[in-house]
């Protein structure tokens, strides 16, 4: 036995990107190959010698495959340690031949759930001795390479091309850490759906997984580093975005396009939320994409530069003009025509992503937050409020528009740092208040900012939390809101109450309430 050198490979993919070049590159090497079932064929299919697990074992394939390569003769081959003399007398004893490169990825168990295969479809889509066979090869990587990733073998040809058909030790740890973050994501994966199986969101053991799409320049700050990982629930939305033009999104961008994207998805009528900072400055609908910008611009046009667009709609060329009109970081939308593609080609630092679809607002899911020594965990806040959920609890009822502002505002509080207050007017945020440590300090803020631009006089007025004092409310009636929604709960309830009759206004209560930390 050549020391260090690869001689005998065992190859069982379910992957066969890039097999037949790999397969035969081996074989130029003088490696041996070992295989099983469909691996095997596609490599006979290339003309190359293989010899099937099954006669290196001397023990059939059994039990409809899944008893294959569990044998002392493969997992020997594998785990024997080529620098202890106990370990090769007892290899050459019992006629175990080494093996010195493990190829393997595993069942498509993830893609099977994706699908919608049935119960028994998954469980028989749980591989066995793939796991085992990589770990047994990560554990042993000292002596042993083990790729499960298609896209490693470049790496590993290269360095067996320039060390005599040897792997080197830094590769070779490398590509045993890849394995075990593999298998460790497969597992995940498959106690997540029996979990799932069983209705436990909140298991007693959770273990999370992600892949990582890319790593970014820095955190929320330069002195911080970070990554961007996909994972979790299958959702359209900047993380899986195509980017069709534009720098490179910072983690900043990333965060403030999601809050963007999210909010701006909660509107059946065309729509665009413009975000700053993780808050909205400015959302509105309209009769089109380029009236709903308009609308939303002339909210806070100040704090719009610099921000962030979403649309819940196919971006047009004029739409597109109105927005390259000032300075933003991001557009996001499900779609873009040529003209819009054409109006941005000239800004080349503007990021543009299109997603495909729209998120569901009413779609389930997990969301997470770290704390110092652990993690919380929550389901999305999918809540949704209805006309015919809205109680009316004041002598004056709303009307008909107060009412179609009210439902827009709460949409838009749900998605606003809280304290939060907004305001809005005929479908248009004319005054927002987020992120304040008093209802009352959120109520004067957007009345002052809104003073500068569209004024909240006949406007509604939305608190995505009850108002435990009167004197919030009585902020928002002297800023000029005619009616007002929020989710009612306080002991003083009947004071608030009393405040909105003495003056005048309608308010309504959801009964939901809606905090964003």
């Amino acid at each position: 036995m050549i020391e260090g050198k690869i001689t005998r490979a065992l190859i069982s993919v379910s992957d066969k990107t890039g097999l037949e070049e790999f397969g035969a590159f081996l074989a130029s090497q003088g490696v041996r190959l070992l295989s099983t079932g469909g691996s095997a064929k596609a490599l006979r299919d290339a003309g190359l010698a293989v010899t099937d697990v099954a006669d290196h074992t001397d023990f059939p394939e059994m039990l409809d495959g899944r008893v294959k390569t569990l044998h002392p003769k493969i997992h020997g081959g594998i785990l024997g340690r080529r620098d202890l003399d106990a370990h090769r007398v007892a290899m050459e004893a019992h006629d175990i031949a080494p093996i010195d490169l493990v190829v393997v990825n595993l069942y498509p168990f993830e893609q099977t759930v994706a699908r919608g295969g049935d119960f028994d479809e998954c469980v028989e889509n749980i591989d066995i001795g793939g796991p085992a066979l990589i770990r047994a090869a990560a554990k042993n990587h000292e002596f042993v390479t083990i790729i499960t990733d298609p896209a490693d073998y470049e790496a590993v040809m290269a360095d067996m091309k320039t060390s005599g058909g040897k792997v080197g030790a830094e590769l070779r740890r490398r590509l045993a850490a890849v394995a075990y973050a593999r298998t460790a994501a497969y597992d995940t994966h498959i106690a997540a759906w029996f979990e799932a199986q069983a209705d436990n969101p909140f298991p007693a053991r959770l273990s999370v997984t992600g892949m990582r799409k890319q790593t970014l320049r820095y955190g929320e700050n330069p002195h911080q580093q970070a990554a961007l990982y996909l994972g979790g629930d299958k959702r359209p939305g900047v993380a899986v975005a195509e980017q069709i033009q534009g720098k490179e999104l910072s983690y900043n961008n990333l965060n403030d396009t999601d809050a963007a994207f999210e909010l701006v998805a909660e509107f059946d009528d065309p729509a665009v939320a413009i975000i700053k900072h993780a808050n909205p400055c400015g959302v509105a609908t309209g009769e089109t994409a380029i009236e709903a910008y308009r609308r939303a611009q002339a909210c806070d046009p100040v704090s719009a530069f610099g921000g962030i667009v979403a649309l819940n709609r196919p971006l047009d060329a004029e739409t597109a003009k109105a927005i390259t009109e000032i300075f933003v970081e991001v557009v996001i939308a499900p779609d873009a025509d040529s003209g819009a593609r054409a109006v941005f080609a000239g800004k080349k630092n503007l990021r543009l992503l299109l997603t495909g679809e729209m998120p569901d607002p009413a779609a389930g899911g997990m969301t997470m937050k770290t704390i110092a020594g652990g993690f919380l965990l929550q389901n999305r806040d999918n809540g949704r409020i209805t006309q015919s959920d809205l109680r009316t609890v004041t002598k004056r009822a709303p009307t008909d528009q107060e009412l179609a502002d009210m439902l827009f505002a709460f949409k838009v509080c749900k998605h606003t740092k809280s304290n939060a207050i907004i305001y809005v007017r005929e479908g248009v945020t004319v005054g927002i208040g987020a992120g304040q440590m008093s209802r009352v300090d959120s109520s004067n803020v957007a009345a002052r900012k809104s003073s500068e631009h569209l004024g909240t006089h006949g406007s509604v007025v939305a608190s995505d939390a009850f108002f435990p004092f009167a004197d919030g409310l009585v902020a928002a009636i002297e800023a000029g809101a005619t009616a007002v929604i929020q989710p009612g709960g306080s002991v003083r309830d009947e004071e608030v109450i009393a405040a909105a009759d003495e003056a005048g206004i309608a308010m309504v209560f959801t009964g939901m309430r809606h905090f964003r930390h």
